[in-house]
Order: structure tokens, then C-alpha cells, then sequence
């Protein structure tokens, strides 16, 4: 079964409703107004194309046509008519259709600057030559016989030229969607009752077992069940290192099997898949707007209507001061088109979508544009501890010998005794000696005292493992390892004392290790002006320690599951923006409560979905990244305000005629061409944020 792309419904594909090859890829669609949603925006810029030639070729013969009287027939007048009629209502109708829209909802927009303009200078040189093509039946309303047909349909087709490169500009800007959505293979290789089979990716089934060559890419997400393997994952993580992939790791969808051959088990396909969450998370984020949008909105709210009147006051300054209706009426055109706001309405717009784009580039995915402007305001990052700061897996840290044994008998030893243990800092002993190539042999007896250690038989020796408790009933004598324990303690580590035959021999420290580049992400954050807090249940002892490694000097801890939220409220209270930084369940209400929660990508799903931010990588570097990123991305959002509006406040006054007097005067055909080229370059400086490069050192 494969998916609609626009609803989401499943289609047989070997007998779908509608089917069609975009791209060089088949997609299936459940009716044909799916498919017809779905090739909506190629058929939009292939019709925008198509009326922009037309457009600019009748306006350009106008223009010839109006310099050089050639044409036979009908008089001059009457043929720029016919050449400027169809500019101005098939190439303007879009513009039409906006001002009416915003017309029934008592408001206006650029759509109304456009239409007031261009009508004013075609109804003009209309009535014009009524007049003079029939003078005893038309009244001579105007004196002057001068006429505008080019200036009305140039200004159509320059603005259409203007329209048209902005879209392909936009188009460039979420380039990043389209190369992630051609990423998915569209094959999958399954075996379904013993036999190897080749299916479309939209077959495979969670639970099947799929087989990756090397040389080709992964199709789902899942976990490996035999095989070994360096994936590289930059396509999705933005991480250039290939990935070590064993039995029990997972498996991403899209990326790349390089060296050994991967049988692994589907756990994700077809929407659920890692890529296609990407995917949809940029596409919403791209459509959403910033709260600084808002303002723009507001603006031009007041704008419009602004300059209509500003514009009605230049006509009548110049008419009543001149006399020359054409000179006044070229003043009131110039105004109305120079200050058409279409810039300002995709200053925005246009950031956010190379902004989000980007982010998904580097395996940043940030929800939408309210939580890229949110992330520049804010003044503390409070990061859970474990899982977050720390890998979440307690691992073997020290190894202390009392004299009678070497360090890696004192682990081996250890490790038989935990043998029997399900317990996970027994886990933590049996990984090391796991990864030393230590044998681990069996035991004789073994016995697990709850809250104090185990009790273990080998080889006639009896073993004992576990903390002071344990070794004080056992009349174990620690004087000689006192202080070492303490020191360890003091650190945050939990000590196991390993006593062999009544005689303590050595000590084992466990602790949860913190992940790599945590220090450096702290660091960074800190050199930014960020102040970082950390969060965590442990006791105060151990959170201290670990904080004490990180630089971190603000520490909450003891801190229940259900009461971090409550901690980011405090936060909040004394008047600061504050992130949060989680990967598990009982992170989601902090996450939630945060002005932004960032998502650690490995963590649970309930994390990711609070999260307005995403990390998919491990990575907390990239912490620093996103807020670097939402810098970059505000920065040139409120460049594009400023010079969107600089620019109207600019030329308004040289399109009203202020420089009049020094013989300098704005052709409302020159006028169209800035406001036009005002809109390409704001999308144009958007995209330069696809250099953005995170500065980690």
C-alpha cells in the first residue's frame, strides 16, 4: 500500500484511483482533487511563467508602439488600447481578485496598491481615446490628449517579472525539503517465509525482517538482528562520521550502508519513519509565521490606507499648483505603486523558510518560526541531568586495588559476582569487563541482598560486593580503603567495595559519564551571555559533582518527576526566558512549561512531540547551534523589515515629486521595477542564511 501525499489515506498502488510521475518519482493519490492539491504549486509557476510572458511581450510592443507610430489601420491610440486591455485585466487579474478579497473584510493590502494604480492609468488613457476616437459622442473630460497604456501594463508585467522571481527564489529556499524527500529509496529487500523478496518501500511492514547490502541505502528506520556496519547518517544528522552499527543499535531510514551487509527488523515505515517526520516538521514550519510577523501585519494594515490618501493629497498639491492633470495624475500612480508593500508581507515568510531549512540541513528541527524568534530571548538553558548532560548508563569509572590484587582481577572477580545480577550497576561492572576481553566464568552460589550487594561462591572463595553496609555485617574491615571511598564519594560516584574471604581487596566506582561535547556545549552557551542551570533528581551531592566537572554553578536538585515543570516556572518568575533541555518522559511537562523545550532526538517520543525545538543528533553542541541559527535567522528578518520599509519611506517622497524642482522625477514604470526588485532582494539576502555555519569552537 502506498500513501496519498496530500491526505494521508493508503492506495493500492497496483490499482490506485490516480497515479502520477513527478520528479522521477510515482506517487499514488486517492481522488483526483488530492493530485490536483499536490501539483497545485508546479502548475502555479508554470501558469505564473506563462502570464509573465505574455505580460511583458504586449507590454513591451506597447512601449515600441508608443514611441513609434508603424501600425496601419486604427489610430495610435486605438491600438495601444488593444494592446494593453488584456495586460491590464488577464495579467492584472490576480491583483483584481486581492483587492476585492481584502475589500469585502474592510481592509486593504499590496494587491489593492497594484489595482488602484494600474486602473488609474488605464481608465485614464481609456477615457482619453473615447474621446478621441469618438469626439461628438464622448464629452471632452480631460484636456490634456497624453495617454498611459504602457506605464499601465509595464507596471503589470514588471510586477508579475517581480512575483515570478520570487517564487523561484522561494523555491530555492526549501530546496532542503525537497533533497530530504528524495532521499527515500524506493525499493526495499524483505524476507517474508524464508525468501529474499524485492519490494516497494511503501510495502514493507513493521515487523519485517530487511536485508542492506552495502553500497545501498537503508529504507526504514529499525534495529539491527545480525550484521555489522558503518552508516553514514549525514543526510538526516548533519553528522559527517559514519556510524558504527552493531545488533540491538537502531537503524534510520534514508541513510547510507557502506561497508558490511545489516539484516535488521522494520520498527517505523512508511509516515511514522524518522524521514518523513523531518519532512512534515520543516513543511509546517516553513508555512508558520514569527510573532514578528504580527507587527508587519499590523503595519501594513495602516499602510495601505495610508497611502492612498497620501497619494489623493499629491494629486490634488500638484493639480492645484500646476494645473497639469497628467502631471498630477503620474504623481498620484508613482506613489501608489512605489510604496506597494510586497516586500514587507515575505520579509518574513522568506527568512523562516531558509531558516528551518537549514536547520533540518544539521539535524536542527525547529517547529515553526514563533519558537526561532522565542530561542534568540532566551537568558538560562536548564538541561536534565541524566540522559541529557550524561549518557544515562552507569559505566565503570575507577578501579582501586588494596595490594592483594591487580585492577583487572578485582573486575573480573566483580564481574562473576554479578553474574546472577539483573541490577543495572551489575550491568555496569559486567559491560567493562565485557569490553577488557575479561572471562567471566561461572559461579558456584550467589545470593542478592537488596539494598546492600551480593553474596557470591567461586571456586571456594567467598565473595562479597556491595557498599558499607554490606561490608560492616560481614565484619569487614575498610580502614585501609576509608578515605579513598570517601574521596570517590565526594565526586558523586557509588562505590562497590569488592571483599574476597572475609578481606577487602578493592573498590569499583560507578557513575553515570557525561555525554561528549557536554562541557563544550556549556561553555559556549555560557560565552553567549546564556546562564545554565542544571536539573536533576539525584541528591545534591552527586548533582554537585557532576556540575562542578561541567562549570555549571547553578544546580537544582532532588527535584521530583512532576515537580521540574515547577522549577521552569520559578525560573520564569524572575522575569527570564528560559530553555529546557530534555529526553524523557518526565521531561515533557518542563519541556512544555519552558518559553522553549528542546528535544534531545534520541530520547522518547513524548519528549520530541512537547519539544519546539529537536536536536536528532546526540549531539548538545547543537543547543548552541539552534540559538545560533534563531540569531541568525531573526537578524535577517528584521534586516528585510528594515530595508522594506526604508525603502518606502524613501522613494514615497521622490515618487510624490519632492525633487520636482531640481528636475528629478520618478516614471511610475521605474517605480514598479523597484518595488519589484525591493521583493526579490529581500528574498535573495533571506537566502544568504544558507552559509549559516555554527561557531562550536
Amino acid at each position: 500500500m502506498a500513501k496519498d501525499p496530500v491526505c494521508g489515506m493508503y492506495v493500492d498502488e497496483n490499482n490506485p484511483p490516480f497515479k502520477k510521475e513527478i520528479g522521477g518519482r510515482m506517487y499514488y493519490f486517492c481522488s483526483e482533487t488530492c493530485l490536483r492539491t499536490f501539483e497545485q504549486p508546479e502548475i502555479e509557476l508554470r501558469n505564473l511563467r506563462y502570464l509573465t510572458a505574455f505580460s511583458l511581450a504586449l507590454s513591451f510592443l506597447t512601449l515600441a508602439f508608443t514611441w513609434f507610430n508603424v501600425l496601419p489601420f486604427l489610430k495610435q491610440a486605438q491600438w495601444l488600447f488593444l494592446l494593453a486591455t488584456p495586460v491590464q485585466f488577464i495579467g492584472g487579474w490576480r491583483y483584481y481578485r486581492g483587492a476585492w478579497d481584502a475589500l469585502k473584510v474592510k481592509t486593504a493590502n499590496m494587491d489593492t496598491l497594484i489595482a488602484t494604480g494600474t486602473t488609474t492609468a488605464w481608465l485614464y488613457s481609456t477615457v482619453v481615446t473615447l474621446q478621441l476616437t469618438f469626439p461628438s459622442v464622448f464629452p471632452r473630460i480631460f484636456p490634456e490628449e497624453e495617454i498611459y497604456f504602457d506605464t499601465a501594463a509595464l507596471i503589470v508585467a514588471l510586477i508579475l517579472l517581480g512575483k515570478l522571481l520570487e517564487e523561484v527564489t522561494k523555491r530555492r529556499a526549501s530546496e532542503a525539503v525537497r533533497k530530504l524527500m528524495d532521499l527515500q529509496p524506493r525499493m526495499a529487500r524483505v524476507v517474508r517465509n524464508g525468501e529474499e523478496l524485492e519490494v516497494p518501500v511503501e510495502k514493507v511492514e513493521v515487523g519485517d525482517l530487511v536485508v542492506v547490502r552495502p553500497g545501498e541505502k537503508i529504507p526504514v528506520d529499525g534495529v539491527v538482528v545480525e550484521g555489522y556496519s558503518s552508516v553514514d547518517e549525514s543526510m538526516i544528522t548533519g553528522e559527517s562520521i559514519p556510524v558504527e552499527k552493531k545488533v540491538s543499535d537502531k537503524v534510520i531510514g534514508a541513510t547510507f550502508n557502506k561497508t558490511g551487509m545489516l539484516k535488521f527488523k522494520a520498527i517505523k515505515v512508511g509516515a511514522d519513519t524518522t524521514l518523513s517526520q523531518i519532512i512534515t516538521l520543516v513543511e509546517e514550519a516553513q508555512l508558520s509565521s514569527a510573532p514578528i510577523q504580527r507587527l508587519a501585519d499590523r503595519v501594513s494594515a495602516y499602510f495601505v490606507p495610508g497611502v492612498i490618501g497620501t497619494a489623493v493629497l499629491v494629486f490634488i498639491f500638484w493639480y492645484l499648483n500646476i494645473g497639469s492633470l497628467t502631471f498630477a495624475l503620474t504623481r498620484f500612480i508613482a506613489v501608489v505603486i512605489v510604496a506597494c508593500p510586497c516586500a514587507l508581507g515575505i520579509a518574513t515568510p522568506a527568512s523562516i523558510m531558509v531558516g528551518t531549512g537549514k536547520g533540518a540541513e544539521n539535524g536542527i528541527l525547529i517547529k515553526g518560526g514563533e519558537y526561532l524568534e522565542k530561542a534568540l530571548k532566551l537568558r538560562v538553558i536548564v538541561f536534565d541531568k541524566t540522559g541529557t548532560l550524561t549518557k544515562g548508563k552507569p559505566s565503570v569509572t575507577d578501579i582501586v586495588s588494596s595490594g592483594d590484587f591487580g585492577e583487572e582481577e578485582i573486575l573480573r572477580l566483580a564481574a562473576i559476582a554479578e553474574k546472577g545480577s539483573e541490577h543495572p550497576l551489575g550491568e555496569a561492572v559486567l559491560d567493562s569487563a565485557k569490553e577488557k576481553g575479561l572471562e567471566v566464568e561461572g559461579l558456584e552460589a550467589f545470593e542478592a541482598i537488596p539494598g546492600q550487594g551480593v553474596k557470591a561462591a567461586y571456586k571456594g572463595q567467598s565473595i562479597l560486593l556491595g557498599n558499607r553496609r554490606l561490608m560492616s555485617e560481614n565484619k569487614i574491615e575498610l580502614s585501609m580503603l576509608d578515605e579513598r571511598i570517601r574521596n570517590l564519594e565526594e565526586e558523586g560516584k557509588t562505590v562497590m567495595i569488592l571483599a574476597v574471604n572475609k578481606k577487602a581487596t578493592g573498590l569499583i566506582a560507578v557513575a553515570d559519564t557525561l555525554k561528549e561535547y557536554s562541557k563544550e556545549a556549556v561553555r559556549k552557551l555560557q560565552q553567549m551571555g546564556i546562564d545554565v542551570v542544571m536539573l536533576t533528581g539525584d541528591n545534591e551531592r552527586t548533582a554537585k559533582a557532576i556540575a562542578g566537572k561541567l562549570g555549571i554553578r547553578r544546580v537544582l536538585a532532588e527535584v521530583l518527576p512532576g515537580d521540574k515543570a515547577k522549577e521552569i516556572k520559578a525560573l520564569q518568575g524572575e522575569g527570564l526566558a528560559v530553555g529546557m533541555v530534555g529526553d524523557g518522559i518526565n521531561d515533557a511537562p518542563a519541556l512544555a512549561q519552558a518559553d522553549v523545550g528542546i528535544a534531545i532526538g534520541s530520547g522518547t517520543d513524548v519528549a520530541i512531540e512537547t519539544g519546539g525545538i529537536v536536536l536528532i543528533k546526540d549531539d548538545l553542541r547543537d543547543v548552541v547551534a539552534a540559538i545560533q541559527l534563531s540569531r541568525s535567522t531573526v537578524r535577517k528578518i528584521k534586516e528585510n523589515l528594515f530595508w522594506a520599509f526604508a525603502y518606502n519611506v524613501a522613494l514615497i517622497p521622490i515618487a510624490a515629486g519632492i525633487l520636482a524642482p531640481l528636475g528629478i522625477m520618478m516614471n511610475p514604470i521605474y517605480a514598479a521595477a523597484a518595488m519589484a526588485l525591493s521583493s526579490v532582494s529581500v528574498v535573495t539576502n533571506s537566502l544568504t542564511l544558507r552559509r549559516f555555519a555554527p561557531v562550536l569552537d
